[in-house]
């Protein structure tokens, strides 16, 4: 059975033209992006945006401009690749949204019109969490193989922290906050051709720092989908986080998603260990099946796309991790050219 779907790059927070060049070099179809703040400099000068153009300004924007979309785009283009998907807007963005802070509907409105400029510039994937304490780690350079250095979480460590947000937030607010959230921007993501793809918990416990955490399971995952019913919501799948949950279900999940084409696309990577303890790892090692897992998307005709996600700091590398994430993309890649010419 032929693959129908594709390997890309991702976790740039930041580009230069180097960068898309290393990607191509890759053989990938494209990359994604996090988070772009167009505002800053180093965004400024890779758009070339040395003025305004139209609208836009160089000051701390509360949503994304148009021709900054656009320019972004076509810039990716120019090296023979696609900008598969955005992922995730400016923590500023909507941070009230998180927590239903007094300034939530500013914040969502500016969303839907974000949406809406996705769509007039052609970007088809907005990545989005709802976390609002972020991802954690209790260690962000433990020795791997060959002294590599990986993340890794202990929950005996981090139930020690004190609360992030000022008071607690409990299971039913934070489902709250997300339902008046997503039944409002759905909206402008189906009006723009925009699909909203939901990322879980990293990592998926039941709460940190005084928030609970609401995307940490399965039967969280179906909740939020019917919540969110539509054919421009959907999940990135993110292996490693599923893996943290332990057991069999990052495979029973993706079977479940990927037949329901709620799966827009996957990060790819690998760990040692489960929730409450557990650490990152070279995308060949591990606890996770990659092989298993490309298997599941081989077998339900998956169109969309994989990327690299974490990876171990290698000697030498740099801060993004060109050495860590050229092993990861050639491996991935590899895999792939054998499913596609093996019966499965």
């Amino acid at each position: 059975m032929p693959l129908t779907f594709r390997v890309a790059v991702g976790q740039f927070k930041e580009l230069i033209p180097d960068d898309l060049a290393f990607c191509s070099q890759l053989g990938v179809s494209g990359i994604t992006v996090n988070r772009p703040d167009f505002s800053t400099p180093s965004w400024r000068n890779f758009l070339g945006k040395h003025y305004p153009y139209g609208p836009a300004d160089f000051t701390k924007s509360s949503k994304w401009d148009f021709m900054d979309l656009v320019n972004l785009r076509r810039r990716v283009e120019d090296f023979g690749l696609r900008l598969e998907s955005i992922e995730n807007v400016p923590y500023h963005f909507y941070d009230k949204v998180l927590t239903g802070a007094p300034g939530r509907d500013e914040q969502i409105d500016n969303y839907c019109e974000t949406l809406l400029n996705l769509g007039r510039a052609g970007i088809r994937i907005l990545g989005y969490h709802f976390a609002p304490n972020l991802v954690w780690r209790t260690s962000t350079a433990r020795p791997a193989r060959g002294r590599a250095g990986v993340t890794a979480f202990d929950m005996d460590e981090a139930h020690l922290a004190p609360n992030t947000h000022g008071r607690v937030f409990e299971e039913a607010e934070m489902w709250e906050n997300y339902e008046y959230f997503i039944t409002r921007v759905l909206p402008a993501a189906q009006e723009a051709g925009v699909s909203l793809a939901l990322h879980p918990d990293d990592p998926p416990v039941s709460a940190l720092g005084g928030v609970a955490r609401i995307m940490n399971s399965l039967d969280g995952f179906r909740k939020a989908l019917r919540i969110g019913s539509s054919p421009n919501h959907g999940l990135t799948f993110c292996v490693g986080t599923w893996g943290q949950m332990g057991g069999s279900v990052v495979y029973d999940a993706l079977e479940e998603f990927v037949g329901q084409d709620r799966v827009k696309y996957l990060h790819v990577r690998n760990i040692k260990g489960s929730v409450p303890s557990f650490a990152e790892c070279f995308v060949d090692e591990g606890d996770i099946d990659i092989v298993r897992i490309l298997k599941i998307l081989q077998r339900n005709s998956f169109g969309g796309f994989v990327i690299d996600d974490h990876v171990p700091q290698m000697t030498h590398d740099t801060p993004w991790g060109h050495r860590g994430r050229a092993f990861s993309t050639g491996y991935l890649r590899g895999l792939c050219r054998a499913l596609d010419s093996h019966e499965t």
